[in-house]
Parts: structure tokens; C-alpha cells; sequence
């Protein structure tokens, strides 16, 4: 489902380090999403990495069915007994997916967590459409568009992120844009619309090895390495120890969140 190879190359190649780094997301985005759909047999969790957000929606759905084209991260997935882990290669078609899904006219809830940016949306769309419920089903999707700290941290993550400018793709853009450029062609259904993302905060306790992993795991530091540029030089990280303080302390990391969810337009 994502856009072409070298995206699943960069999501094979950073697995590990990306299921260490990432925050879990709270469980009431969840409740909340499930009070939107009248039935909770079978949910999709699309682009699911290591899992994060599928074993949450298995807390309020009878089955989820997580798919990803990375079998490296899937490798790294959270073992859970509603959750059926599935590898979906680039060259699976479209109607193999849909009947390894469920079928048309299927799915209660499908979610894309930090992922939709990385997907054709053109073929991406369309499947949605044919195997949500109609009536009843909804996609959700989110994405975080930025962490904060303290002003001090803050200031040299703006210098992080200056420097990865020349190395953003198109669909690391449309996350930093905070979801307000994506495509989402589906009827609002109280949670966001088209432009107009819901913004949610998420904490993570962290420690300075963790802001570091957070940092690495990154795709557009992947991207730059593969060009000849270091985007975490000795200097920034040393900004980064003085302005953490004591090496051994935690902060609280907030990550800046954009939800949109909809269904189908009948």
C-alpha cells in the first residue's frame, strides 16, 4: 500500500529502532472511535508497523486484521489474541486484499496510524470504499506533526527539523503539515473533516537516550544518511545533552496530534 519500494525499504531498515522510539496511543482515542460504529466485529489496521495502534483496537473490536508491507516490522509485532498479523506486499492486487480483509461490505473500523501519508491514495481510496460497512463503517487516520519538551529543547528540534528540510519527501510533508493537505474524500462524522484535522495531544515519558531513538527513527534522517548527511551531528546532540540537563532525567514529550475520521458518502 505504500507508494513504492524504497519507502518499504526505509521501513524495513529502521524496525527496530522505530518499535523502541514510537508512543503508545491513549486508549480513549479508541473508545472514542468505537462509540462511532454500531457494530465491533472486525476491524483493519492498516500500515500497522509493530502493532502499536492494532492492539488497542482489539480492546474495543472482536477481531483486527493488521496489515503491513514491511515484513521486517511486522517481525516486531506485539503478539495479541485478537490480532491476525498479515504481510500485504506491493504486488498483492487489490481484490486479494479485499477478500483477505473480509470481503466487501465488511469492516467496522479501519485505522492508519501515522501511515496514511506513506500510502497510494489513489488505489488506497477506493478499497476503503469497498470493504467499510455502509452503513456504519468509518476510517480514522493520525498522525503527529510535532514533539515538545521545554522551550529550550523546542528551539533546537526547530533546528532538527530545519535541517531535514531538504530531504522531506512529499509524504513526510503532508504529516508536518499536520494532515491539513491530505486528501480525505469521506463524510465527516464528528471527528475532523477534509482540511480540518481534530487536534489531540499524546505524553510519553522519555528519557535523552529515548529522544535520541525518537530522532533516529525518523524517516527523513534515513533519507539523508543514504545522501551523505548526517541530520544528528555531534554538535546538535551536544545542544540536545545541555539543554536535557542531567543525563540520567525524564521529560515529558508531548506529541502534537491530527485525527480525521469519516465514512463512506452514500
Amino acid at each position: 500500500m505504500a507508494n513504492n519500494n524504497l519507502d518499504n525499504y526505509l521501513f524495513n531498515k529502521q524496525a527496530v529502532v522505530y518499535s523502541e522510539a514510537r508512543p503508545r496511543y491513549p486508549s480513549e482515542w479508541f473508545s472514542m472511535l468505537a462509540a462511532l460504529t454500531p457494530q465491533h466485529s472486525v476491524a483493519w489496521d492498516v500500515g500497522t508497523g509493530n502493532g502499536q495502534a492494532a492492539i488497542s483496537v482489539a480492546e474495543v473490536y472482536e477481531k483486527v486484521i493488521a496489515t503491513d508491507i514491511s515484513d521486517e516490522q511486522l517481525k516486531q509485532a506485539i503478539p495479541h489474541p485478537q490480532v491476525q498479523y498479515v504481510h500485504t506486499p506491493l504486488e498483492m492486487s487489490d481484490d486479494e486484499l479485499v477478500s483477505l480483509i473480509g470481503g466487501e461490505n465488511s469492516v467496522d473500523l479501519i485505522t492508519a496510524a501515522t501511515a496514511v501519508q506513506w500510502f497510494d491514495l489513489d488505489r488506497f481510496y477506493p478499497i476503503v470504499k469497498r470493504v467499510l460497512r455502509k452503513p456504519g463503517g468509518i476510517i480514522a487516520v493520525w498522525c503527529y506533526g510535532s514533539v515538545e519538551f521545554s522551550p529550550e529543547i523546542d528551539a533546537i528540534l526547530r533546528r532538527f527539523y530545519d535541517l531535514g528540510k531538504p530531504f522531506q519527501s512529499q509524504s513526510f510533508k503532508i504529516a508536518s503539515q499536520c494532515y491539513k493537505t491530505l486528501p480525505f474524500p469521506f463524510e465527516s462524522v464528528g471527528v475532523g473533516c477534509e482540511g480540518k484535522p481534530l487536534e489531540l495531544d499524546m505524553h510519553k515519558v522519555m528519557s535523552f537516550q529515548g529522544l535520541l531513538k525518537f530522532l533516529s527513527s525518523l524517516p527523513v534522517v534515513h533519507i539523508a544518511k543514504e545522501q551523505g548527511v548526517d541530520l544528528l551531528p555531534e554538535e546538535l546532540l551536544k545542544d540536545f545533552e545541555r539543554a536535557w540537563g542531567e543525563p540520567e532525567s525524564v521529560r515529558t514529550a508531548t506529541y502534537k496530534t491530527y485525527m480525521l475520521a469519516g465514512k463512506v458518502k452514500l
